[in-house]
């Protein structure tokens, strides 16, 4: 499948963060989906089917990336999905602390374009 079929969906509670994220992604031929809480990124994925992959912040108020992903692991609809997680808590564990909730991935704010396309080009 070509890249520029990928779609992607990007959970953020930072509308600076997703309009930047967007706009890289968008110039590398992808097709961005966006939400600004996780409830409402969930609510995309289970209504459209075409997204390949999601880049979920973990610190968000209301539901956190955390609970967000284990509430997509426990959906057999949208399970699948590939996650990396995306914080600013670049600190000692919490790299680890994403991947055993769930997600297959992780990327520290800020984010470093080259590192996020190649863990992209995994999925």
């Amino acid at each position: 499948m070509k890249e520029s079929k990928k779609s992607i969906l990007i959970i953020d509670d930072d509308s600076r963060n997703i309009f930047a994220l967007k706009a890289t992604l968008v110039s590398f031929g992808y097709h961005c989906y966006t939400a600004s809480s996780a409830p409402e990124g969930i609510d995309i994925l289970l209504n459209n089917e075409g997204i390949k992959i999601v880049l979920m912040d973990m610190m968000m108020p209301e539901m956190d990336g955390y609970e967000a992903i284990n509430i997509i692991r426990n959906n057999e609809k949208i399970s699948f999905l590939p996650v990396i997680a995306v914080t600013a808590q670049a600190m000692v564990g919490d790299r680890e602390k994403s991947l055993l909730a769930g997600a297959n991935d992780y990327v520290s704010k800020p984010i470093n374009v080259d590192e996020l396309l190649g863990k992209l080009k995994k999925y």
